[in-house]
This record gives C-alpha cells, sequence and structure tokens, in this order.
C-alpha cells in the first residue's frame, strides 16, 4: 500500500513537468510546420527546435523546483520508451538481403569511425562523455544515437544538448552537399547510395539526399543507413562492457554488470525488432507505433532543453564542431575505401 502510495505520489510531482515538456515539444512541431510552409522543408526537425525552444527557456527565464521531476522523468523514462518503440521501424530480413560483404563491411566500417571520431575528440581536448557521444552520433545515427548512448554513459544534459545541436547542423550541410558532389562527379547510383547511407545521419535525410538521383540510389542509400542503425545495439553493448571493465578494477572484482551493460531500453529494441522481423508487429500498427516515438522522443528532447543552460554548451562548442567536422570528413574517407574494396564504381 505504501508503495503504491509513493508511486502516486511521484506520478503526481511529475505532472506539471511533464506537461511543460509536452507544451515546448508542441512548439518544436509548430516550428517545423511553420519552417515548412514559409520555405517548402524544414531546415531545423521538430526534435532540434524543442532543445533549442528548452533551453532558451532554462537559460533566460528558469525552470521553477515545481517542475524538476517531471523534466527529469520525461528526459529518461520516456525516451527510454521511445526508443523501445524505434525498435519496430527495423526488420532483420532487410539486413540480410543486402549481402555479407556490404554488411561486414559497412560494420567495420562504424566501429573504425567510432573509435577514431572519440580519438579526435580527445585529441581536441573534449571531455570522456562528450567526445563518446559525438563519434557515435557522427559514426552510426545522428540524434538517435546520441540519445541511446547517453543514458548508458550519464552524460550531463549539456554534452547531449551539445553534441545533437552540432550533428543537427552538420546534418544540413551534408544533405545539401552531397547531391552537389555526385552531379559534379556523375557518380553512379549505387555508389553515391552507399555514400549517402555511410555519411548522412538520419534515414529522412538519406532520402532527401538520394531522391534527386532516382530510386536505386534511394533504396541502396536507405538500405546501407538500416545496417549503421542495426549497429547501435553492439555499440552500445561494448561501451558498456569497456566501462564496467575499466583499468580501475582489479581482476578478482571485475564482475560483469549485465543491467548497466545492456539497459533494459536497448533489450526491448532488440525484442520490438525480433517481433517486427517474425511479422507479428502489423505494417498497419507500425504506423502508429513509430508516431508514438518520435512524439515521446521530441517531449524527451524539450526535457532535454529545459535541464540546459545554454552557456555551459557555448563554452565549449567550437571544440564539439571541430571535432564533428574532422570526424565527418574521416567518415567520407573511409566510405570511400569501403567502395573500393567493394568494388563499385
Amino acid at each position: 500500500m505504501q508503495t503504491a502510495q509513493t508511486w502516486q505520489d511521484t506520478s503526481r510531482a511529475a505532472l506539471p513537468g511533464i506537461a511543460l515538456c509536452s507544451a515546448v515539444a508542441a512548439l518544436g512541431f509548430l516550428a517545423e510546420q511553420t519552417e515548412k510552409a514559409l520555405f517548402g522543408r524544414a531546415w531545423f526537425e521538430s526534435l532540434v527546435m524543442a532543445i533549442l525552444i528548452g533551453a532558451l527557456i532554462r537559460t533566460f527565464i528558469g525552470l521553477h523546483p515545481r517542475f524538476e521531476a517531471g523534466v527529469k522523468v520525461s528526459a529518461k523514462l520516456l525516451l527510454e520508451i521511445a526508443i523501445v518503440l524505434l525498435g519496430a521501424s527495423i526488420s532483420i530480413s532487410a539486413i540480410g538481403d543486402a549481402g555479407p560483404a556490404l554488411v561486414a563491411g559497412v560494420a567495420a566500417s562504424v566501429f573504425v569511425a567510432v573509435l577514431s571520431s572519440y580519438t579526435i575528440g580527445r585529441m581536441l581536448k573534449l571531455e570522456h562523455r562528450l567526445a563518446l557521444l559525438v563519434a557515435c552520433g557522427n559514426s552510426i545515427c545522428g540524434n538517435s544515437a546520441i540519445v541511446a548512448v547517453a543514458p548508458v554513459i550519464k552524460a550531463r544534459a549539456e554534452d547531449v544538448a551539445a553534441s545533437i545541436a552540432f550533428t543537427a547542423a552538420l546534418g544540413i550541410l551534408v544533405v545539401l552537399l552531397l547531391p552537389l558532389g555526385q552531379h559534379a562527379t556523375g557518380m553512379s547510383a549505387e555508389r553515391y547510395g552507399i555514400l549517402s547511407g555511410m555519411t548522412v545521419y538520419a534515414v529522412p535525410q538519406v532520402l532527401a539526399a538520394t531522391a534527386p538521383v532516382g530510386l536505386l540510389s534511394m533504396q541502396t542509400g536507405t538500405l546501407v543507413k538500416l545496417i549503421r542503425v542495426m549497429m547501435l545495439a553492439p555499440v552500445i553493448f561494448c561501451i558498456g562492457l569497456l566501462g564496467d571493465c575499466s583499468a580501475e578494477r582489479t581482476q578478482t572484482a571485475r564482475r560483469i554488470e549485465w543491467a548497466k551493460i545492456i539497459p533494459w531500453f536497448i533489450i526491448g529494441f532488440i525484442a520490438m525488432m525480433a517481433l517486427r522481423s517474425a511479422g507479428m508487429i502489423s505494417d498497419q500498427a507500425l504506423g502508429p507505433v513509430e508516431t508514438l516515438a518520435t512524439a515521446l522522443t521530441i517531449v524527451s528532447m524539450a526535457a532535454l532543453g529545459l535541464s540546459v543552460d545554454m552557456r555551459t554548451i557555448l563554452s565549449s562548442g567550437g571544440r564539439v564542431l571541430a571535432t564533428g567536422t574532422i570526424s565527418l570528413g574521416l567518415l567520407v574517407g573511409i566510405s570511400f575505401a569501403l567502395l573500393h574494396l567493394l568494388g563499385i564504381r
């Protein structure tokens, strides 16, 4: 009885903050729709706009203590639920159709890119967690990778917001420049599709970058991007394993804490992916599931913004941008190396 009462009190205390986060998320969505109405496309997605609006509120207005509990719930629990739901959008069968050489090449490239990007971040004096967030965002799937890795490494809200902000900016730049590069070089549709899937951060951005080149490029780019997204779970597993088996522990004290290495939401993500692959999640149900996942993610990002003082982000912004830019250039080089190894012209 006492436990139930405690849960009710906690839920009641969280409601104002959840409501505030939802309102900020709605403003972010409205801002995205306004962009589309004015410019014909959204340069900044509602997810990024929600972070920005929330951060502006926190920086210039402040956050009343009554909202703190709900903001914390929205930033953590709602985000974890969203990650689980996103697993339903991925089918294992699509990965198998790509061929072992391409799958293995993309997987190896992701690990090389993560390690290289992390090293660059540390050389530029980024703190360990921030360097890891930038590396995963750059190498795997942008914002989705950042928000999935953040709770595993216990990243600060400022680090997550900084990583997402600059990843979003670089992502837009890549989408704009890639089609120009294809037009200038006359790259084949298949080659360009693989390059786009390897370098563009988000699936919608892959579609935007490849659509001008044609259907084959879109299909190839989306498939390669899907393989990169699939690498999120193994990368998180390795990060958790390395963190658990740090050099500070003695050999006898090293005990793998599986709950920390593989958080419940990653297990749920894999389970949803398996259900989708087994045909237990219908195409009709997939739309509402993806919509709910997107909505929860935007609310979580609003909470993230409400946890951040922008002055803290700006203090490390130059190093984050430099790390992301150099890492992106390195990722392009890795992509061309993969194309050469696969013999795709």
